[in-house]
Protein backbone atom coordinates (compact mmCIF):
# COMPACT_ATOMS: atom_id res chain seq x y z
CA UNK A 1 0.00 0.00 0.00
CA UNK A 2 1.48 3.60 -1.08
CA UNK A 3 1.84 6.62 1.09
CA UNK A 4 -1.11 8.96 1.81
CA UNK A 5 -0.72 12.62 0.28
CA UNK A 6 -2.60 15.10 2.17
CA UNK A 7 -3.21 18.48 -0.11
CA UNK A 8 -5.01 21.41 2.48
CA UNK A 9 -4.54 25.20 1.77
CA UNK A 10 -3.19 25.39 5.65
CA UNK A 11 -0.88 23.55 7.10
CA UNK A 12 0.01 23.40 10.20
CA UNK A 13 3.97 21.88 10.88
CA UNK A 14 3.96 20.74 14.82
CA UNK A 15 7.05 22.50 15.96
CA UNK A 16 9.97 19.55 17.37
CA UNK A 17 8.92 17.34 20.29
CA UNK A 18 5.32 18.99 20.74
CA UNK A 19 2.28 16.92 19.70
CA UNK A 20 0.03 17.64 16.81
CA UNK A 21 -2.59 20.33 17.38
CA UNK A 22 -5.54 17.86 18.54
CA UNK A 23 -8.99 17.84 16.46
CA UNK A 24 -9.02 18.56 12.75
CA UNK A 25 -7.66 16.49 9.85
CA UNK A 26 -4.80 15.48 12.43
CA UNK A 27 -6.82 13.35 14.26
CA UNK A 28 -8.88 12.39 11.36
CA UNK A 29 -5.79 10.92 9.66
CA UNK A 30 -4.06 9.39 12.50
CA UNK A 31 -4.45 6.12 11.82
CA UNK A 32 -4.23 6.32 8.44
CA UNK A 33 -0.75 8.37 8.41
CA UNK A 34 0.60 5.38 11.20
CA UNK A 35 -0.35 2.51 9.66
CA UNK A 36 1.34 3.67 5.93
CA UNK A 37 3.09 6.51 6.27
CA UNK A 38 2.46 10.05 4.43
CA UNK A 39 3.07 13.30 3.65
CA UNK A 40 0.93 16.48 3.53
CA UNK A 41 1.51 19.54 1.42
CA UNK A 42 -0.13 23.16 1.51
CA UNK A 43 0.61 26.77 2.24
CA UNK A 44 2.94 27.88 5.70
CA UNK A 45 0.44 29.76 6.85
CA UNK A 46 3.37 32.68 5.74
CA UNK A 47 2.53 35.92 3.31
CA UNK A 48 6.23 37.05 2.24
CA UNK A 49 6.56 40.27 0.79
CA UNK A 50 8.76 38.38 -2.43
CA UNK A 51 7.92 35.24 -4.03
CA UNK A 52 9.09 32.41 -2.22
CA UNK A 53 9.66 29.28 -4.34
CA UNK A 54 11.44 27.09 -1.63
CA UNK A 55 9.86 24.20 -0.71
CA UNK A 56 10.57 23.59 3.19
CA UNK A 57 10.14 19.71 4.65
CA UNK A 58 9.92 18.59 8.31
CA UNK A 59 9.25 15.21 9.39
CA UNK A 60 7.43 14.64 12.57
CA UNK A 61 5.81 11.63 14.31
CA UNK A 62 6.40 9.40 10.80
CA UNK A 63 4.59 11.98 9.15
CA UNK A 64 6.69 14.01 6.23
CA UNK A 65 5.88 18.16 5.85
CA UNK A 66 6.14 19.80 2.90
CA UNK A 67 5.30 23.73 3.02
CA UNK A 68 5.44 26.75 0.66
CA UNK A 69 4.89 30.18 1.23
CA UNK A 70 3.04 32.87 -0.65
CA UNK A 71 4.06 36.05 -1.49
CA UNK A 72 1.75 38.66 0.15
CA UNK A 73 -0.01 39.86 -3.24
CA UNK A 74 -0.60 36.01 -4.02
CA UNK A 75 -2.25 35.92 -0.45
CA UNK A 76 -4.05 38.81 -1.44
CA UNK A 77 -5.75 38.09 -4.67
CA UNK A 78 -6.01 33.61 -4.13
CA UNK A 79 -6.85 33.66 -0.44
CA UNK A 80 -8.60 36.89 0.92
CA UNK A 81 -9.65 37.87 -3.09
CA UNK A 82 -11.62 34.72 -4.41
CA UNK A 83 -11.37 31.99 -2.32
CA UNK A 84 -13.09 33.93 0.78
CA UNK A 85 -14.64 37.08 -1.03
CA UNK A 86 -16.04 35.06 -3.79
CA UNK A 87 -16.64 31.37 -3.81
CA UNK A 88 -16.92 31.20 0.21
CA UNK A 89 -19.81 33.32 -0.01
CA UNK A 90 -21.55 31.86 -3.42
CA UNK A 91 -20.97 28.42 -2.10
CA UNK A 92 -23.02 30.03 1.43
CA UNK A 93 -25.65 31.04 -0.60
CA UNK A 94 -24.82 34.35 -0.24
CA UNK A 95 -24.70 35.64 -3.90
CA UNK A 96 -25.32 39.26 -2.25
CA UNK A 97 -22.07 39.67 -0.51
CA UNK A 98 -20.44 37.73 -3.93
CA UNK A 99 -16.82 39.49 -4.87
CA UNK A 100 -15.96 39.03 -8.42
CA UNK A 101 -12.56 40.13 -9.54
CA UNK A 102 -11.51 38.34 -12.92
CA UNK A 103 -7.32 38.72 -11.71
CA UNK A 104 -8.21 37.41 -8.17
CA UNK A 105 -9.91 34.82 -9.79
CA UNK A 106 -6.72 34.19 -12.28
CA UNK A 107 -4.46 34.45 -8.74
CA UNK A 108 -6.38 31.05 -7.55
CA UNK A 109 -5.26 28.97 -10.78
CA UNK A 110 -2.14 30.74 -10.35
CA UNK A 111 -1.15 29.33 -6.80
CA UNK A 112 -3.21 26.24 -7.80
CA UNK A 113 -0.78 25.90 -10.40
CA UNK A 114 2.20 26.60 -8.10
CA UNK A 115 1.16 24.13 -5.82
CA UNK A 116 0.35 21.11 -8.73
CA UNK A 117 4.44 21.97 -9.86
CA UNK A 118 5.80 21.77 -6.40
CA UNK A 119 3.72 18.65 -5.45
CA UNK A 120 4.75 16.42 -8.48
CA UNK A 121 8.43 15.93 -7.91
CA UNK A 122 7.23 14.85 -4.54
CA UNK A 123 4.89 12.01 -5.70
CA UNK A 124 5.68 8.26 -5.71
CA UNK A 125 3.60 6.30 -8.33
CA UNK A 126 1.24 4.45 -5.80
CA UNK A 127 0.90 7.13 -3.77
CA UNK A 128 -2.82 7.94 -2.84
CA UNK A 129 -3.63 11.45 -2.91
CA UNK A 130 -6.68 13.34 -1.28
CA UNK A 131 -7.48 17.21 -1.57
CA UNK A 132 -9.27 19.18 0.90
CA UNK A 133 -11.45 21.89 0.06
CA UNK A 134 -12.52 24.61 -1.94
CA UNK A 135 -9.38 26.64 -2.32
CA UNK A 136 -7.97 23.36 -3.82
CA UNK A 137 -10.76 22.93 -6.47
CA UNK A 138 -8.59 23.02 -9.64
CA UNK A 139 -5.24 21.14 -8.15
CA UNK A 140 -6.35 17.76 -9.19
CA UNK A 141 -6.77 18.98 -13.11
CA UNK A 142 -3.81 20.61 -13.11
CA UNK A 143 -1.58 17.75 -11.51
CA UNK A 144 -3.74 15.70 -14.58
CA UNK A 145 -2.40 17.48 -17.02
CA UNK A 146 1.10 17.09 -15.71
CA UNK A 147 1.15 13.59 -16.05
CA UNK A 148 -0.45 12.52 -12.75
CA UNK A 149 -2.25 8.73 -12.70
CA UNK A 150 -2.47 8.01 -9.21
CA UNK A 151 -6.22 7.99 -7.40
CA UNK A 152 -7.05 11.08 -6.50
CA UNK A 153 -10.19 12.59 -4.54
CA UNK A 154 -11.58 15.99 -2.88
CA UNK A 155 -13.48 16.80 -0.24
CA UNK A 156 -15.59 19.52 -0.02
CA UNK A 157 -15.89 20.36 3.70
CA UNK A 158 -18.34 23.60 2.80
CA UNK A 159 -21.80 23.31 1.67
CA UNK A 160 -22.57 22.73 -2.26
CA UNK A 161 -25.65 24.82 -3.69
CA UNK A 162 -27.25 23.56 -6.65
CA UNK A 163 -26.58 25.09 -10.23
CA UNK A 164 -28.95 27.88 -9.98
CA UNK A 165 -26.64 29.79 -7.37
CA UNK A 166 -23.44 27.88 -8.40
CA UNK A 167 -23.98 29.31 -11.98
CA UNK A 168 -23.76 32.82 -10.59
CA UNK A 169 -20.15 32.49 -10.06
CA UNK A 170 -18.23 33.62 -13.45
CA UNK A 171 -15.92 30.77 -14.59
CA UNK A 172 -18.88 28.27 -13.17
CA UNK A 173 -18.64 25.61 -15.93
CA UNK A 174 -14.65 25.72 -15.62
CA UNK A 175 -14.80 24.90 -11.98
CA UNK A 176 -17.20 21.89 -12.31
CA UNK A 177 -15.03 20.25 -15.05
CA UNK A 178 -11.97 20.73 -12.83
CA UNK A 179 -13.90 18.19 -10.47
CA UNK A 180 -13.71 15.35 -12.93
CA UNK A 181 -10.09 15.12 -12.81
CA UNK A 182 -10.88 13.59 -9.45
CA UNK A 183 -11.49 9.60 -8.89
CA UNK A 184 -13.89 10.45 -5.89
CA UNK A 185 -15.61 14.21 -4.99
CA UNK A 186 -17.06 13.96 -1.09
CA UNK A 187 -19.30 16.31 -0.11
CA UNK A 188 -20.77 16.53 3.74
CA UNK A 189 -24.30 15.53 3.35
CA UNK A 190 -27.21 14.50 1.30
CA UNK A 191 -28.56 18.05 0.74
CA UNK A 192 -24.89 18.58 -0.60
CA UNK A 193 -25.03 15.73 -2.71
CA UNK A 194 -27.70 16.79 -3.71
CA UNK A 195 -26.50 20.04 -5.05
CA UNK A 196 -23.13 18.73 -6.87
CA UNK A 197 -24.92 16.23 -9.14
CA UNK A 198 -26.92 19.20 -10.10
CA UNK A 199 -23.66 21.18 -10.88
CA UNK A 200 -22.36 18.36 -12.67
CA UNK A 201 -25.56 17.81 -14.93
CA UNK A 202 -26.29 20.59 -15.67
CA UNK A 203 -22.79 22.68 -15.64
CA UNK A 204 -21.13 19.97 -17.70
CA UNK A 205 -23.68 18.75 -19.77
CA UNK A 206 -23.19 14.87 -19.08
CA UNK A 207 -25.10 12.31 -17.38
CA UNK A 208 -24.74 11.71 -13.80
CA UNK A 209 -25.47 7.76 -14.03
CA UNK A 210 -26.86 5.82 -10.85
CA UNK A 211 -24.20 5.38 -8.29
CA UNK A 212 -23.65 8.65 -8.37
CA UNK A 213 -21.09 8.85 -10.86
CA UNK A 214 -19.39 10.34 -14.34
CA UNK A 215 -17.87 8.38 -17.10
CA UNK A 216 -15.59 9.76 -19.09
CA UNK A 217 -12.78 8.67 -21.27
CA UNK A 218 -12.42 5.35 -19.70
CA UNK A 219 -12.68 6.86 -16.47
CA UNK A 220 -15.49 7.54 -13.59
CA UNK A 221 -15.42 9.95 -11.34
CA UNK A 222 -17.59 8.64 -8.14
CA UNK A 223 -19.66 11.32 -6.02
CA UNK A 224 -20.67 10.79 -2.33
CA UNK A 225 -21.32 11.93 0.78
CA UNK A 226 -19.46 11.64 3.78
CA UNK A 227 -20.41 13.33 6.65
CA UNK A 228 -17.01 14.26 8.56
CA UNK A 229 -17.37 14.14 12.32
CA UNK A 230 -15.17 14.21 15.22
CA UNK A 231 -12.47 12.34 17.65
CA UNK A 232 -16.11 11.66 19.91
CA UNK A 233 -14.27 9.77 22.99
CA UNK A 234 -11.23 11.76 23.15
CA UNK A 235 -13.44 14.79 23.24
CA UNK A 236 -15.66 13.42 25.86
CA UNK A 237 -13.19 12.68 28.00
CA UNK A 238 -11.39 16.24 27.58
CA UNK A 239 -14.84 17.87 29.07
CA UNK A 240 -14.91 15.54 31.60
CA UNK A 241 -11.59 16.69 33.26
CA UNK A 242 -11.78 20.82 31.88
CA UNK A 243 -14.81 21.28 33.59
CA UNK A 244 -13.55 20.87 36.83
CA UNK A 245 -10.64 23.33 35.77
CA UNK A 246 -9.66 26.77 37.05
CA UNK A 247 -11.44 28.04 34.09
CA UNK A 248 -14.37 26.39 34.36
CA UNK A 249 -14.77 26.58 38.30
CA UNK A 250 -14.16 30.65 37.58
CA UNK A 251 -17.32 30.49 35.50
CA UNK A 252 -19.45 28.59 37.17
CA UNK A 253 -19.11 30.78 40.14
CA UNK A 254 -19.62 33.81 38.90
CA UNK A 255 -23.19 32.57 37.28
CA UNK A 256 -24.32 32.43 41.17
CA UNK A 257 -26.32 28.96 39.95
CA UNK A 258 -28.12 30.26 36.50
CA UNK A 259 -28.34 28.67 33.84
CA UNK A 260 -26.13 29.02 30.70
CA UNK A 261 -26.64 29.08 27.09
CA UNK A 262 -24.02 28.65 24.88
CA UNK A 263 -22.44 29.50 21.40
CA UNK A 264 -18.61 29.09 20.09
CA UNK A 265 -17.87 29.84 16.45
CA UNK A 266 -16.08 31.92 14.26
CA UNK A 267 -17.16 35.84 13.71
CA UNK A 268 -18.69 34.91 10.98
CA UNK A 269 -21.84 35.79 8.34
CA UNK A 270 -22.92 32.24 7.91
CA UNK A 271 -23.05 31.73 11.71
CA UNK A 272 -26.13 33.41 12.14
CA UNK A 273 -24.87 35.30 14.80
CA UNK A 274 -27.28 38.60 14.83
CA UNK A 275 -29.99 36.12 14.57
CA UNK A 276 -29.39 34.03 17.75
CA UNK A 277 -28.74 37.67 19.79
CA UNK A 278 -32.17 38.73 18.45
CA UNK A 279 -33.65 35.00 19.24
CA UNK A 280 -31.81 35.44 22.97
CA UNK A 281 -33.64 38.84 23.00
CA UNK A 282 -36.98 37.48 22.06
CA UNK A 283 -36.42 34.82 24.80
CA UNK A 284 -36.18 37.29 27.32
CA UNK A 285 -39.15 39.40 26.12
CA UNK A 286 -41.45 36.72 25.51
CA UNK A 287 -40.55 34.52 28.85
CA UNK A 288 -40.09 36.82 31.54
CA UNK A 289 -39.43 33.87 34.09
CA UNK A 290 -35.95 33.81 32.10
CA UNK A 291 -34.94 36.87 33.13
CA UNK A 292 -32.33 36.86 36.10
CA UNK A 293 -32.18 33.35 35.53
CA UNK A 294 -30.22 32.71 32.30
CA UNK A 295 -26.93 33.65 30.62
CA UNK A 296 -25.93 33.50 27.13
CA UNK A 297 -21.92 33.10 26.71
CA UNK A 298 -21.06 33.66 22.83
CA UNK A 299 -17.58 33.00 21.88
CA UNK A 300 -17.00 34.16 18.63
CA UNK A 301 -12.97 34.19 17.30
CA UNK A 302 -12.09 37.11 15.12
CA UNK A 303 -10.98 35.90 11.68
CA UNK A 304 -10.66 37.27 8.23
CA UNK A 305 -10.18 40.99 10.17
CA UNK A 306 -8.99 42.15 6.27
CA UNK A 307 -12.77 41.58 4.68
CA UNK A 308 -15.07 44.69 4.90
CA UNK A 309 -18.64 41.97 5.46
CA UNK A 310 -16.38 40.56 8.48
CA UNK A 311 -15.78 43.73 10.10
CA UNK A 312 -19.18 44.81 9.80
CA UNK A 313 -20.44 41.55 11.54
CA UNK A 314 -18.39 42.41 14.50
CA UNK A 315 -19.54 46.01 14.46
CA UNK A 316 -23.21 44.37 14.36
CA UNK A 317 -22.64 41.74 16.98
CA UNK A 318 -20.86 44.66 19.63
CA UNK A 319 -24.08 46.55 19.17
CA UNK A 320 -26.36 44.04 19.58
CA UNK A 321 -24.70 42.89 22.90
CA UNK A 322 -24.49 46.07 23.86
CA UNK A 323 -28.25 46.49 23.34
CA UNK A 324 -29.79 43.64 25.03
CA UNK A 325 -27.75 44.05 28.22
CA UNK A 326 -28.90 47.57 28.35
CA UNK A 327 -32.27 46.57 28.02
CA UNK A 328 -32.59 43.79 30.40
CA UNK A 329 -29.41 44.13 32.96
CA UNK A 330 -29.86 43.93 36.48
CA UNK A 331 -27.28 45.81 38.95
CA UNK A 332 -26.54 41.69 39.44
CA UNK A 333 -26.87 40.01 36.50
CA UNK A 334 -26.03 40.45 32.38
CA UNK A 335 -27.98 38.62 30.32
CA UNK A 336 -24.76 38.31 27.32
CA UNK A 337 -21.55 37.64 27.68
CA UNK A 338 -19.73 38.42 24.62
CA UNK A 339 -16.07 36.99 24.33
CA UNK A 340 -14.49 38.16 20.83
CA UNK A 341 -11.02 35.84 20.75
CA UNK A 342 -10.65 32.57 20.47
CA UNK A 343 -10.79 29.96 23.72
CA UNK A 344 -8.66 27.04 23.98
CA UNK A 345 -10.17 24.06 23.31
CA UNK A 346 -9.93 22.81 26.65
CA UNK A 347 -11.61 25.22 28.33
CA UNK A 348 -14.29 25.51 25.31
CA UNK A 349 -14.96 21.57 26.31
CA UNK A 350 -15.16 22.45 29.87
CA UNK A 351 -17.75 25.51 28.98
CA UNK A 352 -20.18 23.14 26.89
CA UNK A 353 -20.04 20.11 29.49
CA UNK A 354 -21.28 23.22 31.81
CA UNK A 355 -23.80 24.67 29.41
CA UNK A 356 -27.47 23.44 29.90
CA UNK A 357 -28.69 24.32 26.17
CA UNK A 358 -25.76 24.61 23.13
CA UNK A 359 -26.84 27.54 20.63
CA UNK A 360 -25.19 26.05 17.16
CA UNK A 361 -27.64 28.36 14.87
CA UNK A 362 -25.98 28.73 11.11
CA UNK A 363 -27.74 30.07 8.44
CA UNK A 364 -25.63 27.51 6.25
CA UNK A 365 -22.99 25.32 6.86
CA UNK A 366 -21.77 22.13 5.60
CA UNK A 367 -21.71 20.19 8.92
CA UNK A 368 -20.57 22.56 11.86
CA UNK A 369 -18.69 20.11 14.29
CA UNK A 370 -19.17 22.19 17.35
CA UNK A 371 -22.85 20.69 17.21
CA UNK A 372 -21.02 17.34 17.63
CA UNK A 373 -18.68 18.66 20.24
CA UNK A 374 -21.55 19.65 22.58
CA UNK A 375 -22.76 16.59 22.50
CA UNK A 376 -19.96 14.59 23.15
CA UNK A 377 -19.15 16.86 26.10
CA UNK A 378 -22.48 16.53 28.00
CA UNK A 379 -23.06 14.13 31.19
CA UNK A 380 -24.81 11.53 30.06
CA UNK A 381 -26.56 11.61 33.57
CA UNK A 382 -27.68 15.27 33.13
CA UNK A 383 -27.19 16.22 29.65
CA UNK A 384 -27.93 19.79 27.96
CA UNK A 385 -30.43 20.41 25.47
CA UNK A 386 -28.86 21.08 21.62
CA UNK A 387 -30.45 23.97 19.67
CA UNK A 388 -29.69 23.23 16.09
CA UNK A 389 -30.16 25.06 13.13
CA UNK A 390 -31.76 23.09 9.95
CA UNK A 391 -29.53 24.58 7.71
CA UNK A 392 -26.44 23.52 9.14
CA UNK A 393 -25.38 19.72 7.63
CA UNK A 394 -25.27 18.40 11.38
CA UNK A 395 -28.84 18.25 11.46
CA UNK A 396 -29.03 15.51 9.02
CA UNK A 397 -27.10 13.18 11.51
CA UNK A 398 -28.45 14.75 14.89
CA UNK A 399 -32.25 14.80 14.38
CA UNK A 400 -32.62 14.67 17.95
CA UNK A 401 -31.49 17.69 18.54
CA UNK A 402 -34.51 20.77 18.99
CA UNK A 403 -34.29 21.90 15.20
CA UNK A 404 -34.65 25.62 13.75
CA UNK A 405 -35.33 27.91 11.56
CA UNK A 406 -32.59 30.84 12.28
CA UNK A 407 -34.58 33.51 10.61
CA UNK A 408 -37.49 33.04 13.18
CA UNK A 409 -36.26 35.15 15.67
CA UNK A 410 -39.62 34.26 17.99
CA UNK A 411 -39.69 30.75 16.47
CA UNK A 412 -35.81 30.19 18.23
CA UNK A 413 -36.87 32.13 21.63
CA UNK A 414 -39.48 29.57 22.02
CA UNK A 415 -37.09 26.48 20.79
CA UNK A 416 -34.66 27.93 23.58
CA UNK A 417 -37.68 28.43 26.28
CA UNK A 418 -38.25 24.43 25.75
CA UNK A 419 -34.21 23.58 25.93
CA UNK A 420 -34.69 25.18 29.09
CA UNK A 421 -37.37 23.44 30.76
CA UNK A 422 -37.22 19.81 29.57
CA UNK A 423 -37.11 17.11 31.83
CA UNK A 424 -34.22 15.14 32.62
CA UNK A 425 -35.88 11.85 31.41
CA UNK A 426 -36.36 13.62 27.89
CA UNK A 427 -32.98 15.14 27.54
CA UNK A 428 -31.24 11.95 28.12
CA UNK A 429 -33.38 10.04 25.51
CA UNK A 430 -32.36 12.68 23.01
CA UNK A 431 -28.69 12.76 24.04
CA UNK A 432 -27.95 9.30 24.12
CA UNK A 433 -29.28 8.81 21.17
CA UNK A 434 -27.11 11.32 19.28
CA UNK A 435 -23.92 10.43 21.41
CA UNK A 436 -24.27 6.72 20.26
CA UNK A 437 -24.58 7.70 16.73
CA UNK A 438 -21.07 9.99 16.97
CA UNK A 439 -19.15 7.54 19.01
CA UNK A 440 -20.37 5.32 15.69
CA UNK A 441 -19.61 7.41 12.85
CA UNK A 442 -16.32 9.08 15.08
CA UNK A 443 -13.93 11.13 12.58
CA UNK A 444 -11.48 7.82 12.40
CA UNK A 445 -14.67 6.14 10.50
CA UNK A 446 -14.87 9.40 8.29
CA UNK A 447 -11.83 8.83 7.04
CA UNK A 448 -11.64 4.77 6.56
CA UNK A 449 -15.03 5.48 4.69
CA UNK A 450 -13.82 8.22 2.21
CA UNK A 451 -9.96 6.51 1.84
CA UNK A 452 -12.17 2.76 1.09
CA UNK A 453 -14.03 4.52 -1.92
CA UNK A 454 -11.37 6.19 -3.17
CA UNK A 455 -9.02 3.15 -3.13
CA UNK A 456 -11.68 1.30 -3.94
CA UNK A 457 -12.02 -1.31 -1.36
CA UNK A 458 -15.73 -1.40 -0.91
CA UNK A 459 -18.70 1.08 -1.28
CA UNK A 460 -19.57 3.62 0.53
CA UNK A 461 -22.77 3.94 2.39
CA UNK A 462 -23.71 7.76 0.81
CA UNK A 463 -24.39 8.92 4.36
CA UNK A 464 -24.12 6.75 7.81
CA UNK A 465 -26.00 9.28 9.42
CA UNK A 466 -29.02 8.62 6.95
CA UNK A 467 -30.11 6.04 9.75
CA UNK A 468 -31.39 8.50 11.47
CA UNK A 469 -34.86 8.90 11.54
CA UNK A 470 -36.35 11.71 9.32
CA UNK A 471 -39.59 11.54 11.85
CA UNK A 472 -38.11 12.46 14.90
CA UNK A 473 -39.80 14.20 17.36
CA UNK A 474 -39.66 17.63 18.55
CA UNK A 475 -41.48 18.94 21.95
CA UNK A 476 -44.61 20.96 22.25
CA UNK A 477 -43.57 24.02 22.14
CA UNK A 478 -44.76 27.00 24.39
CA UNK A 479 -45.64 29.99 22.27
CA UNK A 480 -45.28 33.26 23.83
CA UNK A 481 -49.15 34.09 24.04
CA UNK A 482 -49.46 30.53 26.20
CA UNK A 483 -48.82 30.80 30.27
CA UNK A 484 -45.69 31.41 31.48
CA UNK A 485 -46.30 29.71 34.75
CA UNK A 486 -44.14 27.26 36.01
CA UNK A 487 -46.94 24.34 35.59
CA UNK A 488 -47.22 24.86 32.27
CA UNK A 489 -43.92 25.18 31.25
CA UNK A 490 -42.22 22.10 33.61
CA UNK A 491 -40.68 21.01 29.89
CA UNK A 492 -41.53 17.35 32.04
CA UNK A 493 -42.45 14.77 28.83
CA UNK A 494 -45.43 13.35 28.66
CA UNK A 495 -46.09 10.00 28.18
CA UNK A 496 -46.86 10.17 23.87
CA UNK A 497 -43.23 12.60 23.77
CA UNK A 498 -41.49 9.59 24.93
CA UNK A 499 -43.64 6.56 23.08
CA UNK A 500 -42.91 8.76 19.95
CA UNK A 501 -39.74 8.76 20.49
CA UNK A 502 -39.65 4.85 21.20
CA UNK A 503 -41.48 4.55 18.03
CA UNK A 504 -38.94 6.78 15.98
CA UNK A 505 -36.02 4.57 17.38
CA UNK A 506 -37.66 1.22 15.98
CA UNK A 507 -38.54 2.74 12.65
CA UNK A 508 -34.28 3.61 12.76
CA UNK A 509 -33.45 0.02 13.74
CA UNK A 510 -35.83 -1.41 10.75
Amino acid sequence: MGRLVIVSNRVAVPKRGEPAAAGGLAVALKDAFSSRGGLWFGWSGTASPEPADMVRHARRAGVDYAVIDLSQAAYEGFYAGYANSALWPMFHFRLGLLSYDRDQAGCYRQVNQRYAEKLMPLLRPDDTIWVHDYQMIPLGAQLRAMGAKQRIGYFHHIPFPPWAVFAAMPGAEDLIRDLLSYDVVGVQTNRDLTGLIDCMAQGTGMKVRPGPEVRLRGRRVQLRAFPISIATEEFSDLAARSVNSADAKRLEASLAGRAMVIGAERLDYTKGLPERFRAFAALLEHFPEHRGQVTYLQVAARSREDVESYKDLKREIETLTGQINGDWSDADWTPVRYVGRAVPRDTLAGYYRMAKVGLVTPLRDGMNLVAKEYVAAQDPENPGVLVLSKFAGAAEGLPEALLVNPIDAVGMAETMHAALTMGLDERRERHGAMLRRLQEHDVGAWAKGFLDVLEGREPANSAPERAAALSVFQPRLVSRSASTSSDSASGESTGSQVAALSTARSNRRR
